[in-house]
Order: structure tokens, then C-alpha cells, then sequence
């Protein structure tokens, strides 16, 4: 098999990462405009200019990393008294890459299959732990990915840091791509790993329950 074969198959095991986005919504979104949207809930719009997905994917010769874009109008809303939380967040799986268009092109075609799925979207559902009006905040988000055409259940490990109207966040989870339905990236050549790490990094504005 050429080189360009199991590179290939890296990669596109690592497309599967899209799932990405749904990190996104376990953590806090980008650019976030806070609105309140019932009494004490707050609502954070995601700024996709100052969010970003990130996945990494080990296989037996190296690490593939690469990122998603998120889409205009995620929003995650909250209640901090109650941990309730709703909204969603979305990720363009057909934007992931991972500097290697021949990989990249195998994700897309034969991994994610972004022409039939071209978004990867999670919602979230409730928070483990508490978000602090002022500060920094560790909590666990629970929620449901919707990735390639099936719903599955999954946690994200968010930091939060809350300084007036700004804030900043990331969110990390695993995406079990094999298990949730997706090919596995591996051959006889290469051995790939069947869990993408995902990191979401996000900022933005607060606005909302004071």
C-alpha cells in the first residue's frame, strides 16, 4: 500500500471528529451575546469567528489533528439555579481538515460522508455542577450529538471564565466513532484508534439574568 494510502486512512478516521461540534455546545460558544430567554436563564449566542474545533486521532505511526468550523446561530441557554440547559450547537462537517487534502478528501467521501450528513449538532440537556455569574467555572455537560445520521448520549468536561459582559470557554469530549456506526479508518497497513479526541475552543459576549 503507498503512503499516501494509510495517510489517507488516517485522516479520514480523524474527519469522524465532527462530532466536534457538539463539544461545542458542552462548553460555552464563541462570541457569545447573552440574552435573558425566561427569568433567570441566560442565552449564549456562539460567534463562529472566535470558535473553533479541534480533534486529534492516534493511530500505530502518528497523530492526525485537525479542525471544524462552527455554524452562525448556535446558542446554548441556561438556568443557573436549576442547571437546566437547552439550545444547540452546530458544526459544518463538511469544513474539517486536517492539512492533507488526499486524507481529507477519504473523510469527507468515505468516512463522514458530509454530502449526506453536512452537520454534526449537539444539544444540550443539563448541567453537572455549577456556572458562577463571575469567574471560573469546571463542569460536566450532559447532552445528545446528532453525527451522521444517528442521536448518541454523551458528556463534555467544560472550563468556563466569566469576567464581566466576556467570556471564554473549552469544552473537551470523546467521539467513539466505530462504535457509533461510523467505517473505521483502519486497514491492514494501519492500525487507527477508534475514539477522535475532541477540544472546543470558544469566546464572547455575556447578556442575560444578572
Amino acid at each position: 500500500m503507498r503512503v499516501g494510502s494509510w495517510k489517507s486512512a488516517v485522516g479520514a478516521g480523524c474527519g469522524i471528529l465532527v462530532i466536534a461540534v457538539f463539544l461545542s455546545a458542552t462548553a460555552a460558544p464563541p462570541e457569545l451575546q447573552v440574552t435573558a430567554v425566561a427569568a433567570n436563564e441566560v442565552k449564549l449566542e456562539v460567534d463562529p469567528a472566535q470558535s473553533k474545533v479541534h480533534y486529534s486521532l492516534e493511530s500505530s505511526l502518528h497523530t492526525v489533528h485537525g479542525t471544524f468550523e462552527l455554524k452562525k446561530g448556535s446558542e446554548v441557554h441556561f438556568n443557573p439555579e436549576s442547571g437546566s440547559v437547552g439550545g444547540e450547537v452546530a458544526v459544518y462537517a463538511t469544513s474539517g481538515e486536517s492539512g492533507n487534502q488526499s486524507r481529507d478528501e477519504r473523510m469527507h467521501k468515505e468516512i463522514l460522508q458530509t454530502q449526506k450528513y453536512p452537520d454534526a449538532i449537539f444539544h444540550p440537556k443539563h448541567i453537572e455542577g455549577t456556572v458562577v455569574r463571575d469567574g471560573a467555572s469546571d463542569v460536566k455537560l450532559h447532552g445528545v450529538m446528532l453525527l451522521h445520521g444517528s442521536e448518541h448520549e454523551m458528556v463534555a468536561v467544560v472550563h468556563t471564565e466569566v469576567a464581566g459582559d466576556r467570556w471564554k470557554g473549552t469544552a473537551k469530549f470523546d467521539v467513539p466513532y466505530v462504535e457509533w456506526g461510523i467505517k473505521d479508518a483502519s486497514n491492514w497497513l494501519l492500525k487507527v484508534k477508534p475514539v477522535v479526541n475532541v477540544e472546543l475552543d470558544m469566546a464572547g459576549t455575556v447578556v442575560g439574568a444578572k
